[in-house]
């Protein structure tokens, strides 16, 4: 575990919080889907304004679980000074990776109910719904949903050994020889597992899946795509820049509607000839169910507030990220559509839930 101190200055604490409750048909209507769930997993309870004025009155933890480096490490580092110059209290940013990303948020659950154990992690949150039901905790019950952050591609790579340059050689070479053609991924019901699956029914072809074995990063998966030992892969824009950039890998498009500013020249799956595909890699802020409303309401404006200053977006723009503008509701809403679209991804693909 590591952590990093973060301190700022204190501002002046000038915010009453509003009680919310997100219940009601949006959320229920389609939850059936999602084994477990409860609607007071994103509810959040009427509180008052005492609670949220009182809160944060000591260090705040944010707790990440895909290790120093990795995109939530990167963004709770950019969010905690932050947070702590606006709180005037210590913000710290620790890293709990281990047992597919699933120690962050098992802490997490166990901690109290109090706003001050905050998890900061990614769109595999909502998905380790509908593939696991060995974790320590459920990932839809036991959180409440509080604000995204950013969101931004992926970028699907063919190694240049493939002899693979676009996404339509890509289709024509698999549909030439069904189930022949290999794709990596971090592990078994991975975001970049999913997404390939998901790519791989929207454009009407088969391959082999060859996931990461355990020890093995995305470095490591990567590394087994640029050998050829792997044909193609969904990897994190930044993990990969190098090797496109050096020839290794070639980029056959980026996974959501608009291009990214790392790789402007590289267009997007659906531009390539996957029409209406979109499948972003997202950052999102959660706490264990039963903290207060007050506290909930009080973290969901502070992140937004300071997700819109200049200095911030500016940094998020070098790095390829867009932030994400959405309501604690609304954000509650879109975890559990994401859950139920990796539901359907699951079903499609015959993926065996562990």
């Amino acid at each position: 575990m590591t952590r990093v101190q973060l301190n700022s200055p204190p501002l002046a604490l000038l915010f009453a919080a509003c009680s919310m409750q997100v219940t009601g048909p949006a959320i229920a209507s389609g939850a059936a889907m999602i084994s477990g769930y409860d609607e007071k997993s994103v509810t959040v309870e009427a509180n008052t304004t005492v609670v949220a004025k009182a809160y944060p009155d000591k260090p705040v933890r944010l707790i990440e679980p895909f290790g120093v480096g990795g995109g939530p490490d990167l963004q709770a580092r950019a969010l905690g000074p932050k947070l702590s110059e606006l709180w005037g209290e210590p913000v710290t940013v620790e890293n709990h990776p281990g047992a597919g990303s699933t120690v962050g948020p098992a802490l997490v659950a166990k901690s109290p109910a109090d706003g001050y154990t905050v998890l900061v992690s990614t769109s595999a949150q909502a998905y380790s719904a509908a593939l696991r039901k060995d974790l320590p905790y459920n990932p839809l019950t036991d959180f409440i949903p509080v604000a995204p952050l950013t969101s931004q591609p992926y970028v699907i790579v063919a190694g240049k050994l493939a002899g693979i340059a676009s996404v339509r050689e890509l289709i024509a070479a698999a549909r030439g020889k069904p189930g022949v053609l290999t794709f990596a991924s971090t592990g078994v019901g991975t975001a970049t597992h999913l997404g390939i699956e998901e790519f791989n029914q929207a454009a009407g072809i088969k391959a082999v899946h060859i996931p990461a074995v355990q020890g093995e990063a995305i470095a490591d998966t990567i590394a087994n795509t640029v050998a050829g030992r792997r044909t193609y892969m969904m990897a994190p824009i930044e993990r990969a820049l190098t090797d496109i950039r050096s020839g290794n890998l070639v980029a056959l498009g980026v996974t959501t509607k608009k291009r990214s500013s790392l790789l402007p020249e590289v267009p997007t799956i659906a531009e390539a000839g996957v029409a209406g595909f979109d499948y972003p890699i997202w950052y999102g802020v959660w706490v264990p169910t039963g903290t207060p409303g007050g506290v909930v309401n009080k973290l969901a404006s502070d992140i937004a507030q300071v997700m819109a200053t200049p200095d911030l977006r500016d940094w998020l723009a070098k790095h390829g990220a867009d932030p994400m503008r959405m309501t604690q509701p609304e954000f509650a809403r879109f975890v559990l559509s994401e859950s139920e679209r990796a539901a359907r991804i699951v079903k499609a693909a015959g993926i065996k839930i562990q």
